[in-house]
């Protein structure tokens, strides 16, 4: 980030505004509607800073700016078409380590004003930092088009019964999921509707309640997709950012993890081949274990969790625990890689079936049906199987697959570092040798992966290797 983001306080604060005509009126206008005592100066007024000067208490002094000025200042804003005075300003403010915004002066601001959607006390603030004001303001537009006004009613509702609720609960997760339960149910949407007597009553009837009965520990089983954050599902959204604890492995994109709660606590358990950071096993003893100390765990996995995600052994603990859980299905590394890369994984003209195997057993074996997956007019999706990848090609030839049969392998599909690279069943291994392929890949074996070159809509900062 190159701004941190912030809210300030600045009722009943000294605030300088540099300049009078109708941009530092807007600046003027927004610091009024936070309380700020304004003082203005600038050698001419503009007709909009005269109008608010009584409403607003404004202080203007008729003058040039002096560095002086400065002096006292919570915040100041320069904006005048004078780059020289704008620079005075900027300077005299840094030297005092007041912040200032220059406007239209990205390189000489300490802040800058963002786009603003006021719901008070709710407030919310979108900023690019200062490379499209145009944009941010559009993204405003969304979000007020998104959250009605009643949702400041509603953060004054709990305004008023913030203390109470805190006196009550005393333990701050279990607080966390009473108000998450009050403000996404029947209590905000009777608020909502101006009925805060029966909102209130409510309300106090649910933390009665919540004060006999201590947390309740669930887990989410989360596919979390194929990389792109973009492809997962507004429920695995939703879920993961209610959960305490984010657990993942090692094909959770970071873009995926940044979208969890700031203060979540995430515990990486990923795999790699021969180096397990912890077995299966432990952890669906971790998963059952925080569930049971009363913590919402987001267990995130890559692709979804039924499909080689070993998703059912974890339930499986679950439910001999008596631990409630959901299951978010996620779309499949299969699916999403296949359809980046431009490869349909059934077509009319190629493909009537598809067959999704993993290229790793239990027992370090690739013991697969290969007449079967050798049959002409089908798709071969293999999971984890850049290691064993000269065994597969030989024996998909050896049990009448032709030499020349198309192959491709997606690495790190659907992210802006995706590389596709397709070639033959015969020459694939010294492919990915001569190009540095590493995982996580999938593999995709068919003559659909012929339709790549044709299909290749998705253009990445990598270049596709075929």
């Amino acid at each position: 980030m190159d701004y941190f983001p912030l809210f300030i306080k600045l009722k009943n604060q000294p605030c300088l505004v540099v300049g009078a005509g109708d941009i530092a009126a807007r600046k003027i206008e927004l610091l009024g509607r936070s309380g700020a005592h304004i003082t203005v100066v600038a050698e001419q007024f503009g007709d909009s800073v005269l109008t608010m000067q009584t409403a607003l208490s404004l202080k203007l002094q008729q003058k040039s700016f002096s560095p002086d000025d400065v002096t006292g200042m919570r915040l100041i804003v320069s904006a005048t078409n004078d780059r020289t005075v704008n620079e005075l300003v900027a300077a005299s403010a840094e030297k005092q380590r007041i912040p200032v915004n220059v406007v239209d002066n990205p390189d000489l601001c300490s802040f800058i004003f963002p786009a603003i959607v006021d719901r008070s006390p709710l407030i919310a603030a979108i900023t690019s930092g200062g490379a499209s004001p145009v944009l941010a303001r559009i993204l405003r537009a969304k979000i007020e088009s998104m959250i009605p006004a009643s949702y400041g009613r509603l953060a004054q509702f709990a305004e008023d019964f913030r203390l109470l609720v805190k006196q009550t609960i005393k333990e701050p997760a279990q607080r966390r999921v009473f108000w998450e339960k009050m403000l996404q149910g029947r209590v905000a949407e009777l608020v909502f509707a101006d009925n805060t007597q029966e909102a209130e009553r409510l309300l106090k009837s649910n933390l009665e309640l919540a004060e006999r009965q201590p947390n309740k520990g669930e887990v989410y089983l989360i596919g979390a997709g194929p990389g792109d954050p973009d492809l997962m599902t507004f429920r695995a959204l939703r879920l993961l950012q209610q959960a305490d604890v984010v657990v993942y492995d090692r094909l959770v994109s970071a873009g995926i993890l940044e979208m969890a709660r700031r203060d979540a606590e995430k515990i990486y358990v990923g795999k790699q081949r021969s180096n397990h950071s912890l077995p299966q096993e432990s952890i669906n003893e971790l998963l059952a274990n925080l569930a049971l100390s009363g913590k919402r765990v987001a267990r995130l996995k890559g692709g979804d969790p039924f499909i080689f995600g070993r998703g059912g052994e974890e339930i499986e603990t679950l439910m001999q625990q008596g631990i409630d859980f959901q299951v978010v299905p996620g779309i499949t590394a299969a699916a999403g890689c296949a359809s980046y890369a431009g490869i349909p994984l059934t077509h009319r003209d190629h493909a009537q079936s598809c067959t999704f195997v993993t290229g790793h057993l239990k027992d370090g074996n690739i013991n697969l049906d290969w007449k079967q997956l050798a049959t002409p007019n089908q798709t071969i999706v293999i999971y984890m199987g850049l290691v064993g990848l000269k065994n597969i090609c030989q024996a998909l030839i050896e049990n009448g697959c032709p030499p020349h049969h198309p192959i491709a392998i997606v690495q790190q599909g659907t992210t802006p570092n995706q590389r596709v690279l397709t070639g033959t069943l015969e020459n694939m291994p010294q492919l990915v040798q001569d190009q540095d392929i590493k995982p996580p890949t999938l593999i995709i074996v068919g003559t659909v992966v012929s339709l790549h070159e044709k299909l290749n809509w998705f253009k990445t900062t990598q270049p596709a290797d075929s």
